[in-house]
């Protein structure tokens, strides 16, 4: 591909994400529901959690470890357009994974990684195993499953290699401790987050978070949501005259006319007066 054009391109092979941006540059944020492996081909990313902030430049390669809350800027760098692979290691993978090794070599006793962002050492194992797919950013063939999955084998070995404690961290398959739903929801009202994945979460079922859900509130969790991006947003445009245009967006809203629709049946007149 020659990319010419203002605009991205990213390609799902079987959980290996191929991200490629043409002279942009995109911040959003994430909830990482599934450990990562990522490494930059070309320009450069920036993470942030609370107030620490990682660089991830050419040739670099980052853990992203599950269950947490990240802001992700992908930008280019100089000349270089951002180019990145996103390795997805999603449980059931790992479970499997985890069925093929000798639980005897198992180092129990290594402690977890407690950082969410974890830049990893340039190693032999880590460069060979990103340069070997960076040809599938210059053709439209689409690769074999079975390819990609001896790929990310292929990185979860290099994580084991590098570190004793990615052990822990890959293998422990217990879901997320409860946490207050309130106070999860207050957070992170404004990410595109199914009612589903906001019980997975706060580390329960669907039909356990619908059961507590109505012992803190009258409303059904996606009206809830939709009250507090509405009244979120009332204030910013109020009080802290924000335009609108800009607004929706921060609240979590994807459509402005549906936003201003929801404005003036909540509130009774249109966000603009």
């Amino acid at each position: 591909m020659a990319p010419e054009r203002n605009e991205s391109l990213r390609f799902n092979y079987h959980d290996i994400f191929f991200s490629y941006y043409f002279n942009n540059e995109i911040s959003c944020m994430q909830m990482i529901k599934d450990h990562m492996l990522v490494y930059v081909y070309s320009g450069e990313m920036i993470l942030e959690e609370g107030n620490v902030k990682t660089a991830v430049h050419k040739g670099e390669c980052v853990f992203l470890r599950r269950d947490n809350r990240i802001k992700l800027t992908k930008q280019p760098r100089g000349e270089e357009q951002f180019q990145a692979i996103f390795m997805h290691f999603k449980r059931n993978f790992l479970r499997d994974f985890y069925q093929t090794i000798d639980k005897k070599v198992l180092p129990l006793e290594a402690g977890k990684y407690k950082p969410s962002v974890i830049k990893l050492p340039d190693t032999p194992d880590v460069e060979s195993l990103f340069q070997s797919m960076k040809p599938y950013f210059d053709t439209d063939k689409e690769p074999l499953k079975e390819l990609m999955q001896l790929k990310l084998q292929a990185g979860v070995y290099t994580l084991l290699d590098i570190d004793t404690r990615f052990y822990p961290a890959l293998f422990d398959f217990t879901e997320p401790w409860k946490i207050d739903i309130l106070d999860y929801m207050e957070e992170n009202y404004m990410y595109d987050l199914s009612v589903e994945e906001i019980a997975g979460f706060t580390g329960r079922s669907l039909a356990s978070f619908k059961r507590d859900f109505k012992k803190i509130s009258t409303l059904p969790p996606q009206k809830w949501l939709i009250e507090k991006r509405l009244k979120i947003a009332r204030d910013k445009i109020r009080n802290e005259n924000r335009r609108i245009s800009d607004v929706y967006l921060e609240v979590g809203f994807k459509n402005l006319s549906h936003f201003s629709s929801a404005f003036k049946k909540q509130f009774g007149y249109a966000p603009s007066a």
